[in-house]
Formats: C-alpha cells, structure tokens, sequence
C-alpha cells in the first residue's frame, strides 16, 4: 500500500521537511537543515511540528500525501514510527525505532541514523579511538536503541547496558546479542567496581541537569565518556566524568548535527560538511547561555 493510497489530499510547497516529536520547541533541526541547504544550494523547508499521540499516524501519513519529502523523528514516537513504515533497514528493524523516515515507490521506509551519528562525531569529530574499548551504556530507552549496532560494528570489546529497570536492560542485551562482541543487560550496581574505558549517558537526566543512576565504576586511564544530550553549559554526566579524570569528555551536538546530515543524505542524495554548523551551534549555545 503507497503513502498516497493511506493519506488524505492537499498540498504543501515545495520540497518540504520536517521534524515531529511532542515536545518539539527545542528543536534545532530545523536551524541545521537551513544550514545544510544554504551550503548546498538547495531550495526546501523544514520545520519543527509538536504532534500528539494519538494522531502520530494520520499526521505522518498525510505529511506525505500532501507532498512531504521527508521526515525526521523524535520522542516519544520513534518506535511508532518504525512500526508504520512499509520497508524498514536494517538497524531501525534490530532498534525498533525509527527517526528518519523516506518516501519510495513501495511506500514509506524507515531508517535510524542516530547510531551513525554518534560514531561520526566520535571518531571522525572528535577522534576517538573505538575498537577494543569496553563500553557502559547508562540507559535503555529509544535513544540507546538506535547507537547499539553502530556501536558493534566499531567491534568494541565489550559492550554493558544498565538500566534502573534491570529487565529493560536485558531485554536489549538480548535484542543485540553479537557473536563476535560480548553483550550484557544489567541493574547499575552490577557493575560496581569495574572498570571502563567507554561510558555513554543515553537517559534524559540531563535534561534536567540531574544525573542518571550511576554505578560505582572506575575509568581507565584512557577512558572517554559522552552524553547524548547537549547544553550550553556541561551536563551534570559530563561534570561527573571530568571529576573522575575521564580522559575526553562531550556532549551530543555533534551527534545531532551528524545523524541529521545522514538523513539529508537519504532524502536529497548529497552529504553536507558538518565541521562549520556544528562550530557555529556551539557559538549560539554558548552566546545564550
């Protein structure tokens, strides 16, 4: 069945993009989308749209009747958004969420850039090295579904999910489970006293300058830690790691800008540079703060 044969008729201008999620003020995609165009020399809009649950489905689906070229998605909708697609990749069907979805001829299809994202910023951007590292995820929700492939195909030495909810961390263990990297879902406190050279804060504590429930880990002299979330000022996860000596310590601008030049890449077929609208969003962070 095609997007055209499930929507409803009207009509948008032009090349049209957008962003749905609930909240969504926020939002800077559509400031890094303007970005990539202008660099690029394509005319289209991309705006920011707060949809509400129970009209996830229909508003997507008349998105695209109506001429919508793509979307990109964000919580709470990112496993809706996989399971209403037609076709779905690879690493948004082992994730079961989606947040980038494309129109094709045999309807919608579905795609998770988060992952690829995350590894861009961290080994290109930043230059982080991370094969053999062993990894602790701190988290096991939408966001931690979709860097868990990528994270794999780096062949990380070992990889370690915890979550308050130990049940949710296995689970994805479970769902993630690699021959050839050792996957373990986990309460916090079952890695007490070990130690890492990875750490990845995947909650939303951030959000509220709170820090996630943490174990009582050690850092390896080389150990490099990242939060998924980003701010003008570092997170209170950032703060902890730089306390205990971490060797490299980010945030997840980067990470935004690259999964969102990932998904300009599957929409338009050209990848935009992300070095200079990342400089330029960590400047206007800053000048508001």
């Amino acid at each position: 069945m095609t997007v055209q044969d499930r929507g409803q008729q009207a009509d948008l201008p032009g090349d049209t993009y957008a962003v749905f999620g609930n909240p969504i003020k926020h939002s800077k995609s559509p400031q890094i989308h303007k970005a990539f165009a202008q660099q690029l020399g394509d005319a289209l809009t991309y705006r920011a749209v707060r949809v509400e649950s129970d009209a996830f489905e229909s508003t997507v689906l008349g998105f695209f009747q109506r001429g919508g070229r793509g979307l990109n998605i964000t919580v709470p909708f990112k496993e809706r958004a996989c399971a209403l697609a037609d076709t779905v990749s690879s690493a948004a069907e082992q994730a079961g969420a989606a947040n980038c979805l494309v129109p094709r001829e045999a309807g919608l299809h579905a795609e998770n850039t988060d992952g690829l994202g995350l590894v861009k910023d961290m080994a290109a951007n930043l230059g982080w090295q991370l094969q053999g590292r062993r990894a602790l995820v701190i988290g096991a929700g939408g966001a931690v579904r979709g860097i868990l492939q990528p994270l794999l195909q780096e062949r990380v030495a070992e990889l370690i999910i915890v979550n308050r909810t130990a049940s949710r961390a296995l689970e994805l263990a479970q769902r993630f489970d690699n021959p050839s990297t050792a996957v373990r879902g986990c309460a916090p406190a079952d890695v007490d006293g070990e130690t890492f050279d990875l750490v990845i804060n995947g909650t939303s504590a951030s959000l509220s300058d709170d820090l996630p429930e943490l174990p009582d880990i050690k850092l390896s002299a080389r150990c490099c830690c990242y939060d998924l979330v980003y701010a003008a000022a570092p997170t209170a996860f950032m703060q902890w790691s730089a306390a205990r000596a971490a060797w490299a310590v980010a945030d997840g601008l980067g990470m935004l800008v690259e999964q969102a030049a990932e998904s300009y890449y599957l929409w338009r077929g050209q990848r935009p540079a992300t070095d200079g609208v990342i400089s330029d969003l960590r400047a206007a962070l800053l000048a508001s703060a």
